[in-house]
């Protein structure tokens, strides 16, 4: 599963409403590039190299899966929406609103068009002092050096005064108010991604299921009727543990779990793929196990019609999905549908994701956290 890129912004602005101008490249930010996980304090700084009004500065870490080149693209474009015309002469000037790349996970990236880390960060208090407020693990990778030991290091005598505390785009999610967070979905739904990104974004502990170490799982789609009971079995015993496991051990560095699947997924695929007889005692095990597991303090069921699953399984390319049939696919929707029905004591959360790409569009992920905060204020949580 890919990871996040962290990217540093520094954001900078002097002319007209500068507090206005920062406040809507951080709302374009958040929603066009990555998702800001949080911005510094605003900072007063007089214009450096250059006679000019004072600036406002702010930094921000996001997490996106953008390239750095591509965050670029992004920025400069955010610039030009919010008024800046870029000059070719040289030198310092004034301007509506400046977003420069500061860092991009630890990477050093020497272009025509790009410079990481930058170049001038360790020399500039109105980058440098923001950047403490974010608190962040990072050293630069070709110094050596904390941003603490930049800030003692710096020549910079320049005045940087705070002005405020700005909002914090995820400060209204309060996830970790939650202990366990299920995300569930058909094959192919992005449960598994989403349930990464969230974990990434809300510093969550992740519960993902092992399929891919299932041997029975490629036997199965190739003779469903022989290795049914065998892989529902594995899948069962394994998932037990799994949550047994994860459920007990409290991890003081996170803030709650999340988890790309519930155990009752089991008995919704056993029901579709065993025979009567079969499905009996998989029933009276299951129903032994189920007692014992805790339930989700929040079951998101991510909804996609069958059509969209199958290119969304064509797309990832695993040999042994290939040949799903829809009618499989539409089984499973129903059994996850019925079940949710039936469950009055579990908090659910039904999205419909069949329209939308949250990993390669950032509202679209947007939009889902949107709905959990819906469904957080709704039971004033």
């Amino acid at each position: 599963m890919k990871s996040q890129h962290q990217v540093i912004l520094s954001i900078g602005s002097n002319q007209g409403d500068r507090l206005a101008t920062i406040e809507q490249s951080l709302q374009l930010i958040h929603q066009q590039i990555g998702t800001i996980l949080r911005v510094s304090r605003l900072y007063q700084t007089p214009a450096w190299g250059f006679e000019s009004d004072d600036f406002y500065n702010c930094a921000v870490v996001i997490h996106t899966y953008s390239s750095a080149h591509k965050v670029l693209n992004q920025v400069l474009k955010i610039e030009k929406q919010l008024g800046r015309l870029r000059k070719s002469t040289t030198g310092y000037a004034a301007r509506t609103i400046d977003i420069d790349i500061v860092a991009f996970d630890n990477d050093v990236i020497q272009s025509e068009k790009l410079q990481v880390p930058h170049p001038l960060m360790q020399d500039r208090n109105f980058v440098l002092l923001p950047l403490q407020d974010l608190n962040l693990d990072w050293e630069h990778p070709v110094l050596g050096k904390t941003i603490t030991q930049m800030i003692s290091l710096s020549a910079d005598v320049s005045p940087c005064a705070v002005v405020q505390n700005m909002t914090q785009p995820l400060q209204g999610i309060p996830l970790e108010r939650y202990n366990y967070v299920a995300f569930e979905g058909n094959i192919g739904a992005g449960k598994t991604t989403l349930a990464t990104k969230i974990a990434e974004d809300f510093n969550a502990k992740t519960v993902l299921e092992r399929f891919a170490d299932n041997p029975f799982l490629p036997k199965f789609y190739k003779d469903q009727n022989r290795y049914a009971f065998p892989l529902e079995m594995s899948f069962l015993a394994d998932r037990y543990q799994q949550l047994s496991d994860d459920l007990a051990q409290f991890d003081l560095f996170k803030d709650f779990l999340v988890a790309d699947y519930h155990i009752f997924k089991s008995l919704i695929f056993a029901k579709i793929t065993l025979a009567e007889d079969e499905y009996r005692l998989y029933r009276n095990l299951f129903d032994i196990i189920y007692k014992e597991m805790p339930r989700p303090d929040l079951y998101v069921y991510l909804y996609q019609n069958s059509e969209r699953l199958l290119q969304n399984i064509k797309k990832r390319g695993r040999s042994y999905e290939q040949k799903i049939p829809a009618d499989y696919l539409d089984k499973i929707n129903s059994g996850y549908l019925d079940y949710i029905k039936s469950q009055t004591n579990l908090n659910v959360l039904i999205i419909d994701v069949s329209d939308r790409d949250f990993v390669k569009n950032q509202e679209d992920y947007l939009y889902i956290l949107e709905e959990i905060k819906k469904k957080m204020l709704s039971q004033n949580f």
